[in-house]
């Protein structure tokens, strides 16, 4: 048997394909695009009884363990995280990680002042401390891994918003960090300014290229084939916000349960590298 049917089989644990392929990459980096097995200190953190139970429950759409193993993250590893937000999923897994592998954690805000954020990661003993940044005082050449989660389909609204933002990353990381990026798909030949909260993959792409980012690898651990990404209140018809609408716009019960079966969103997930 050739190598690659052997490394497709190794990977069908940890991904969801909608080819058939684990995953697609390119350039002269194929070994990275490999996903390992997350190491310990990272499945003590995503277990951690300090997550919320509604944070936990997401996993099942999120495959947090699969996607920071695909991303390469390492202990020890210098986090950022934009924009986090008020009970941030990803805050409670990266920053006690961070924390017990003796790295660092930044939320990158509008607000480094945000009392929800910083009453999250009160508790020193779980998340150590943390740090909190804005886009423009991020420390240069720092970071060993930049998330990028949700959040291309506000930017793709906003003139010059998705270049200032990669443009940002790609300054706080080292050579050879990596941006991680998870986000709602469209279908290609959408309109990223569409505001359905999908945006193609290949805007992503295209813009974290144009900022000087190499492309490592895809990944469909966070797909999901249920989704046909066209509903009547964007992405937030689906879970977690489960927008109903009101009066004559709002959805029967019967609707709500066939939104409800698809889940969260179809998402890519897209690692690139640093140079």
């Amino acid at each position: 048997m050739s190598a690659r049917p052997l490394l497709l089989a190794a990977a069908a644990a940890l991904t969801v394909s909608l080819s058939g392929q684990a995953f697609a990459h390119e350039g002269h980096d194929h070994h990275e695009a490999h996903a390992k097995a997350p190491d310990a200190a990272l499945k003590a953190a995503i277990d951690g009884a300090w997550r919320t139970p509604e944070n936990k429950a997401r996993d099942q759409y999120r495959h947090p363990a699969e996607a920071l193993a695909f991303w390469g993250l390492k202990p020890g590893a210098d986090i950022v995280e934009f924009y986090p937000g008020a009970k941030g999923w990803w805050t409670e897994i990266l920053a006690p990680y961070a924390h017990k592998t003796k790295g660092r954690y930044t939320g990158v805000m509008n607000n480094t002042n945000d009392a929800a954020f910083w009453a999250e990661v009160a508790d020193k003993s779980i998340y150590g401390e943390v740090s909190a940044s804005t886009l423009d005082a991020l420390p240069a050449g720092k970071a060993d891994l930049v998330l990028i989660a949700r959040a291309f389909h506000n930017w793709a609204r906003q003139d010059g918003a998705t270049e200032r933002h990669l443009e940002a990353a790609f300054k706080a990381l080292k050579p050879g960090g990596i941006l991680a990026v998870e986000q709602h798909r469209a279908t290609e030949g959408s309109d990223p300014k569409a505001g359905t909260g999908y945006v193609p993959e290949s805007y992503v792409i295209d813009a974290a290229k144009k900022a000087g980012f190499v492309l490592v690898g895809k990944s469909e651990i966070n797909a999901n084939p249920k989704d046909d990404h066209d509903h009547p209140f964007g992405v937030w018809t689906l879970k977690p916000i489960r927008n109903s609408g009101k009066g004559d716009a709002a959805l029967t019960p019967e609707q709500r349960a066939a939104f409800d079966a698809i889940g969260e969103s179809d998402r890519m997930t897209l690692k690139f590298r640093k140079p």
